[in-house]
């Protein structure tokens, strides 16, 4: 997955659309350093559709925008998410958030319950419960 596309998943993630976007990143005021603008609506089209090279002087105002650290438009693992691997996928990131809530003794046994989950999908194919056949 390329930024281009990262930044769009982001956006849908979001619930938001393309133009609300757009809105936010220019209300950011962004210069563009070749030509010391904020880039125009059409321009911004442009650089989510990957008709246009995305300027990285728009980066940090992208990420501001969608919430995210910069760091996290460059990783691979933006979203990922099938049956059976959550890595990075919304409700992770919403998890790992709202893990702050809670209680001591809850995070224990939660822990405890996800190294049960751990130890049976480690088994070998033929054990795994969580594989069909």
């Amino acid at each position: 997955m390329d930024i281009v596309e990262k930044i769009s998943h982001l956006i849908a993630e979001r619930e938001t659309s393309k133009r609300e976007f757009v809105k936010k990143l220019q209300a950011l005021e962004p210069k563009l350093k070749s030509t010391g603008e904020v880039p125009s609506e059409q321009t911004i089209y442009g650089y989510l559709s990957g008709k246009r090279e995305l300027k990285v002087e728009l980066i940090p105002y992208i990420a501001e925008v969608l919430g995210v650290d910069e760091g996290e438009l460059f990783t691979q693992e933006v979203e990922y998410i099938s049956n059976y691997n959550h890595r990075y996928s919304k409700e992770v990131r919403e998890i790992v958030k709202l893990l702050y809530y809670l209680p001591k003794p809850a995070l224990l046994n939660l822990k405890d319950h996800l190294l049960e989950y751990k130890k049976l999908c480690e088994k070998p194919f033929s054990q795994n419960p969580f594989v069909k056949s």
